[in-house]
Parts: structure tokens; sequence; C-alpha cells
């Protein structure tokens, strides 16, 4: 269990790293490295606990690999790497780690636009035994309903979802989970509720729930802070704003800290940028967001 405890606190360490800049090819690297330690570590003899942690921690850096692949928009590779992070999880028993496969297996159907894919993982996700035995994964899995139901164009059912998962984290306790969790919280759950609005074509709701996402998101989650600040302005910009939805997207850069775009957040900004020259595109301030966007897009 001492080596079980080491390549875990390898793995938190990778996490941290996606909390702050994103998935990036180097951190996909990173997490199979230490994969492939884990798996030798398999090799020796070892007690059936032991085994059965190694292979939650296996699945934990092989979705590490393919979360950074999502991220980055290396879809075929993340499908992938979740294909083998579903088998690590069955051997593991664990089921928050079975959890954390499905809910990154929606995440990646969303990616696709493939939205019955994403409503059925979504829905695997909260049938899942740690959704059932505990509120804050319940939650977990409930808002990923949401936003398939919100990308199949079904509102009243994506608000449902969403009422649901906001239910199931008020009634969460605070107590110890694994490290990729602690991105989940009141803030994330405003942020995941903004996409849910802004698919739904509800701009003010959108709008609102940005606002309060940003309010409480911790600064150390630099990449959600941008993600929810790309919907906060493509909310402003569908509520006829322009000006100051530009104003807010440029703040994106600046969240960044130079730090290049993850694949993800550029196809949001290409959004934006393409929302913004269709409704204002002879104004100064779009002007002056395409130099910067050049610029930024160069640091890919």
């Amino acid at each position: 269990m001492t080596d079980v405890a080491r390549a875990t606190a390898g793995m938190d360490a990778l996490v941290e790293a996606d909390d702050r800049q994103g998935g990036n090819a180097r951190l996909a690297e990173q997490a199979l490295e230490g994969r492939a330690r884990v798996l030798e570590l398999q090799t020796r003899n070892a007690s059936d606990r032991v085994r059965r942690s190694l292979y939650a921690v296996a699945a934990e850096y092989t979705t590490i690999a393919a979360w950074s692949c999502i991220d980055g928009r290396n879809l075929d590779r993340a499908q992938t790497y979740l294909h083998e992070s579903t088998t690590f999880a069955g051997l593991s028993q664990d089921p928050a780690t079975t959890m954390r496969v499905w809910v990154n297996l929606a995440m990646l159907a969303y990616q696709r636009k493939d939205w019955p894919g994403q409503l059925a993982a979504a829905q695997v996700a909260s049938a899942c035994p740690a959704a059932r035995r505990d509120p804050f994964f319940r939650s977990l899995g409930r808002v990923r309903v949401g936003l398939a139901h919100a990308a199949l164009g079904d509102p009243r059912a994506a608000r449902r979802a969403l009422g649901a998962a906001q239910d199931s984290l008020h009634k969460a306790a605070d107590e110890a989970r694994p490290r990729w969790t602690a991105f989940y919280g009141t803030a994330e759950l405003n942020h995941l509720a903004a996409i849910i609005f802004n698919l739904n074509e509800a701009s003010h709701d959108a709008e609102a729930m940005a606002h309060r996402a940003l309010a409480r998101m911790p600064d150390d989650f630099q990449r959600n802070r941008a993600l929810a600040t790309c919907q906060l302005a493509l909310a402003q910009l569908r509520q006829g704003e322009p000006e100051q939805a530009t104003a807010t997207a440029t703040a994106v850069f600046a969240t960044m800290n130079g730090a290049p775009l993850p694949g993800r957040m550029r196809t949001l900004i290409g959004d934006f940028h393409r929302e913004l020259f269709r409704l204002a595109p002879s104004t100064a301030y779009a002007r002056d967001w395409a130099d910067r966007m050049r610029d930024e897009w160069s640091r890919g």
C-alpha cells in the first residue's frame, strides 16, 4: 500500500497541473508513464486489496491521459484511452473510479456532438454505485444528464436534471473524496448550468450562472475560470451586448496568464469570434479582438 500511496501522489500532482492549465500532450505522456509504473507493480507478489488498488490507480492515470486528449480535442486517442480505463476500473471494483470513467465518456461524446451517446453515458454514470451512495457523485452524474438533454434540444428535461443536481449537491456531506473530484462544487455546477442555459438559448440565465460560478471558483482552477468566462462572454453576446462581451472574452487570455489555450477553449473562443463578426464586424473593438486573438492563438 506504500507503493499505491506513492503512485496516487504522483497522479494527484498531474490533476493539479490540469486544474491550472488544462490538458496537453506532455500531461498525457506523464499520465501514461505513471500508468506503466503502476502496471509494473502488478507483476510483483501482492494481496488482492493491493492489486485492486493498483488497478484503480492505473484507471485514474489512463483517464487523466484521456481527459488531456479531450481537452486538447484529440478525440480518437481519448476514445482509446477511455476504453482502456473502463477495463482497469472494472478490475479495480472501485465505485468512484468507475464513475469517473463514465463521466469522461459522456464528456467525450459531448465533444464529438454525439448527443444520444452523451445521454447514455451520463445516465450510466448517474446509476453507478458511487452515485447511489453519495449525493456528491449523484449531482455530478445528474448535471451531465442535464447537459445531454440540453444538447438534444429538450430544455425542460435539462432544467429538471439540473435541479436534481443542485438538490443532490446541497445534500452532499463534506468528506474525503479522490483528488480528481476537487474541481466539482457549487462554482463548477454553476459553470455547467451556464453551459446548459446557453445551449437552451436562455442567455440571461446563462449570464447569471456564469457570474455566480466566477464569484466562487478558486483561483487555482485557472482553466475552469477561463472556460466559465467564455460562457459569460457568449451569454452577453447573445443578449445584444457585443462590446461588453468582447471585453469579457479578452479576460480569458489574462486568466490563462500566457499558457497555451487547450483545444476545448479554442473551440469556444472560435464560436465567440464567429458570432462577434456576424453581429459587429466593422467595429473597432472587434478588430482589436481579432488582433489579440491572433497573438494568443500563436502560443499554441
